[in-house]
């Protein structure tokens, strides 16, 4: 069985899944040679244009530079410079519109040509065979190449990971994608420059085989290269079948070698390295002419431009300075500006965006040329998606779980390896751009795997740091341990004992001493101390032999007397309000006097409910001292009740009929039969009130003390029952003031004054009788 190499070089081609074969529309722009697109006023320069991580600026505002010097630095593989495209100033560094689909800004570094184009310091590798390759490969770093057909991967990067481990070598130049002549052109044009390029290639890989891989709608390209390719170069140039996606890598080198190159790998691990036919130009440039790269070949295509074709364009070109030198005319209803091809391309947010190294297209198509679809209608499953995926996906479902935000499916189903050549997107008769969503979907992916590294990285910076910290611990421990064991054995060389054990020692034994002693007590003191204790023994002694009262009466004789104060301050402010009331409305004066009787009825009930509740007592049980205290109470506050209630009878004006005012009378009457209740009330409240002072009860007979207590609170509810049915006998005064008769109402007045004297009377005649008794 014949091998790979063998089978190639007898001319086998294979074939990928799917591929589509779209318009080409390459003649448009590839009949022209490629001329030079100028100096423009300004140039912007982004820090990053290719894969990895951006280079230092070198350079401040206001310095001058050189054409091809070195704008920024870095010392990694993955990182290439950004050189000066022509002579001029620094005026900015700042942030700008850089060519990315997701239309960001980035830091960019704005030139200010001089137009003198003067070029810097060269250094030339004519004799590059007899260098080493890694000389040649560090050359190529710092010359800033990196992949010009659309990646931007690090050349050197690429070249250094190919370095003994490839046997297969292929230039690409397919160039699939339609409007896109770039390559074509500058195989056309340089084609002895390119083969120069692809030689250095060989010399820094030597591979066993040499490929270039382009497609057959190529032919000027194809006779271009056979010319300048000898027998001693080993490169076979092998015309490959017109079908998109051949150009991309994978499915190239499947054509050419038969390899499958596998899922998120690349083409060097099945042993073949790849590079663009634009990147071997850029390499002989670089180790020859001592040019880093700083000019790239861009077609300028669509019916929108006056002048079609390929230019030079200098890195940093703002794409408005393009459009206006080539006659761009933007369609009246909707104006495009695509940056790449039509099918990978993407439009730009405005025209101020610069050239980079992977941009190698501008197309400014019309409407009618290439329709905008603006209507995305839903998935009908024809499955033609999967039928043209040259990486034999499954679009559908990975537009599903895009448009989830399912990420994790959308891994599972292997999205990294989608080359986003928008084959799916081209045949979907429902015009899904899927592309659009497969890029969304890479973008955060990407972005969660960087947040992921972030917080490994600082989870990995902190536990290091707590093994630092705890290793300083335990080295600063260990050293006092050690120290402290170095003293303890000098001191017992030299006799002596340990300082710090001494000094331990004594703080002890000053401690235990001061709790051991106690405080001196002066003789004196101490019997001024025995004497007071003595003393409060004595009085405690004596204070249990004697008998001390119940003060218990008192304290209720106190809360009586507040309670009596209150309502007597309640009735004035009755009776007041009654008076003041009584010269505007005598209705109100009636009322006021219904109140009154209420209140007094209550009163009275609620006097014989309490004389009522008091328990009963017996003669055996009673303590004899307590009920001569309780008879000689209810005897003193009796007296005291009838005094006050004939002095208030007394005291009331007599009413002259003729002269009376009725309502002037009607509040008299009212008046007089409040004082009535109030003076029964007092008597009987006063009656089961406190006692009054000790009374020598030596000679008391127990059970006749007893008997005279409750005689008296029996009498003394007697006199209030009395005292209120008085009050109820009383007249209720007239309501109507209009109907009122002076006469009879100074009379009623007069009769409420004599039933208050009577019952006064008669309170003090059972006074006198309680005190005889």
């Amino acid at each position: 069985m014949l091998s790979i190499i063998e089978q190639i070089k007898q001319g086998k081609l294979w074939d990928f899944h799917g591929g589509i074969h779209p318009a080409e529309n390459k003649k448009i722009s590839n009949q022209a040679p490629i001329v030079s697109a100028g100096i423009p006023q300004e140039l912007v320069l982004p820090l990053k244009q290719h894969i990895g991580s951006k280079g230092d600026i070198i350079v401040a505002v206001g310095d001058k530079v050189q054409k091809g010097q070195a704008l920024t630095q870095g010392d990694i593989a993955m990182c290439v410079p950004v050189h000066a495209p022509t002579s001029g100033t620094v005026i900015a560094i700042e942030q700008r519109t850089t060519a990315h689909p997701s239309g960001l800004s980035d830091l960019c570094i704005v030139l200010h040509p001089d137009h003198t184009d003067t070029w810097g310091e060269k250094k030339t590798y004519a004799d590059y065979q007899d260098r080493d390759p890694a000389e040649l490969i560090e050359t190529i770093r710092l010359s800033g190449i990196a992949g010009l057909g659309g990646a931007g991967f690090p050349t050197a990067r690429k070249l250094q990971g190919g370095l003994g481990n490839v046997d297969i070598l292929i230039i690409n130049a397919a160039e699939c994608e339609p409007y896109i002549t770039a390559d074509d052109r500058l195989m056309r044009d340089y084609a002895e420059e390119v083969i120069e390029g692809v030689r250095i290639l060989r010399h820094i890989i030597s591979p066993k085989l040499t490929i270039i891989g382009i497609e057959d709608n190529k032919p000027e390209a194809i006779k271009a290269l056979e010319q300048h390719v000898t027998e001693a170069d080993n490169i076979l140039i092998r015309v490959v079948p017109t079908k998109y996606p051949s150009g991309s890598s994978k499915q190239l080198v499947k054509i050419l070698t038969g390899r499958e190159v596998p899922s998120q790998s690349r083409s060097t691990s099945v042993g073949v390295i790849m590079q663009n036919i634009g990147t071997a130009f850029a390499i002989k440039r670089a180790i020859i002419d001592g040019e880093p790269l700083i000019e790239r070949v861009v077609t300028l295509t669509g019916e929108a431009f006056k002048k079609r074709g390929n230019v030079f364009a200098m890195l940093g070109t703002p794409i408005a300075y393009l459009l206006d030198k080539f006659g761009y005319k933007a369609d009246k209803k909707h104006p495009r500006v695509i940056i790449g091809g039509s099918l990978m391309g993407f439009t730009l947010p405005h025209s101020n965006v610069p050239i980079t190294k992977i941009t190698n297209c501008i197309l400014a198509p019309k409407r009618k040329e290439l329709p905008l679809h603006t209507y995305e209608m839903a998935c009908i499953r024809c499955s033609a998606c999967a039928d043209v995926c040259p990486s034999s996906l499954l679009p559908q479902q990975l537009q599903w779980y895009a448009k989830d935000q399912n990420y994790e499916k959308c891994e599972e189903y292997n999205l990294q390896d989608c080359i986003e050549c928008g084959a799916c997107a081209y045949v979907c008769p429902s015009e899904i751009p899927l592309v659009q969503y497969y890029r969304q979907a890479k973008a955060e992916i990407w972005a969660r795997s960087q947040d992921e590294i972030n917080a490994e990285r600082a989870r990995q910076r902190f536990e290091a740091k707590q093994a630092r910290m705890d290793r300083d611990k335990t080295e600063r421990e260990n050293r006092f341990k050690k120290a402290a064991e170095t003293r303890r054995e000098e001191m017992t060389k030299t006799g002596g004992d340990d300082a710090v054990a001494a000094a331990i020692a004594r703080v002890k034994a000053k401690q235990a001493a001061a709790q051991s002693e106690k405080p001196e007590v002066k003789p004196a003191v101490a019997a001024a101390i025995a004497a007071a204790k003595a003393k409060q023994a004595a009085s405690a002694q004596g204070a249990a032999s004697e008998t001390l009262p119940d003060n218990s009466e008192m304290a209720k004789l106190r809360e009586e007397r507040k309670r009596q104060a209150r309502e007597r301050k309640a009735e004035k402010e009755a009776v007041e309000s009654s008076a003041s009331a009584s010269s505007n409305d005598s209705k109100k004066d009636a009322v006021a006097a219904a109140v009154a009787r209420a209140k007094a009825r209550k009163a009275a009930q609620q006097s014989e409910v309490q004389a009522e509740s008091a328990p009963a007592v017996e003669a055996e049980n009673v303590d004899p001292k307590k009920a001569a205290i309780a008879a000689a109470v209810a005897r003193a506050k009796a007296r005291k009740a009838a005094q006050q209630t004939e002095v208030q009878a007394e005291s009331a004006p007599a009413v002259e009929a003729e002269n009376v005012d009725p309502k002037k009378a009607a509040v008299a009457a009212a008046v007089a039969r409040a004082k009535a209740r109030k003076a029964a009330q007092q008597a009987e409240a006063q009656a089961e009130s406190t006692p009054e002072p000790v009374v020598e009860t030596k000679d008391v007979d127990p059970k006749k003390a007893a008997v005279a207590a409750a005689v008296a609170r029996a009498k003394a509810r007697k006199a209030a029952q009395q005292a209120e049915a008085q009050a109820k006998s009383t007249p209720e005064p007239v309501v109507e003031t209009e109907d009122v008769d002076p006469k009879k109402a100074a009379v009623a007045a007069a009769v409420a004054r004599a039933k208050a004297r009577k019952a006064a009377q008669q309170a003090a005649k059972e006074q006198q009788n309680i005190e005889e008794d």
